[in-house]
């Protein structure tokens, strides 16, 4: 317990810089984003289970499926606050995740950060209820526990570091996604068009309201990895 919540020294500049550059390019090239969004779908479905429960909403099932998509059910009021905060944590999700990890490197919690993470995969795996997301999901998970195990703090601030980029990255192209397929008349049942038909909120505002989050979260997350 002690290894978990002690601190670790932080990286080189150039690691830090050097992670944000490999996660960035996982972003912005199109090849490699395919792939590896699939780590920000778990993220933004995660997002919608944490809160539904938090909301005191019935979680029955998290799908993950080939082309990125996912789908969260839930069960309880169709209307009333709980969810609308539901259906508002998706695209929020992987951007505060990545704030608070940045939160977490900037005091030097690199250990600590690796076992909230593996912990949050293992309870999003009870939910998740088809072959792909089960894989996708262990997949991920035993990432993280073997770098946990196997490497010493050097890859694991190494990793950690990467991670962190990739979700403030990773968190911002999905809003920019989603306004792209609304432009041309797709994703008609998205969160936003969803939120809309609840609270009477143009969907574009909700679209501005995560574009909001994403950012913020980037550039506070960003200040703290680079300790400016």
């Amino acid at each position: 317990m002690t290894e978990i919540l002690g601190t670790q020294p932080a990286p080189t500049e150039w690691i830090v810089y050097a992670t944000a550059v490999c996660a960035l390019s996982l972003v912005v090239f199109r090849r490699l984003w395919l792939p590896a969004r699939n780590a920000i779908t778990i993220a933004h479905e995660g997002g919608h289970g944490l809160v539904a429960l938090a909301c005191n909403r019935r979680l029955e099932a998290i799908r993950l499926h080939s082309d990125t998509s996912g789908l969260t059910v839930t069960r309880g009021r169709p209307t009333g606050l709980g969810v609308v905060l539901t259906l508002a944590a998706g695209y929020p999700a992987a951007p505060l995740l990545g704030l608070g990890g940045a939160a977490l490197l900037g005091t030097g919690h690199v250990t600590l950060l690796l076992w909230i993470a593996t912990a949050l995969l293992l309870a999003l795996l009870v939910m998740v209820r088809n072959a792909y997301g089960v894989l996708t999901v262990v997949l991920t998970g035993a990432a993280f526990v073997l770098v946990s195990w196997l490497t010493g703090p050097d890859v694991q601030s190494v990793f950690a570091y990467a991670v962190v980029w990739f979700l403030l990255f990773g968190g911002v192209r999905p809003a920019f996604e989603l306004q792209a397929k609304r432009r041309h008349g797709g994703a008609p049942d998205s969160d936003a068009d969803q939120l809309s038909r609840l609270t009477q909120v143009p969907a574009g505002v909700w679209l501005l309201f995560f574009h909001t989050v994403a950012i913020s979260a980037l550039i506070g997350g960003g200040r703290w990895l680079l300790g400016i």
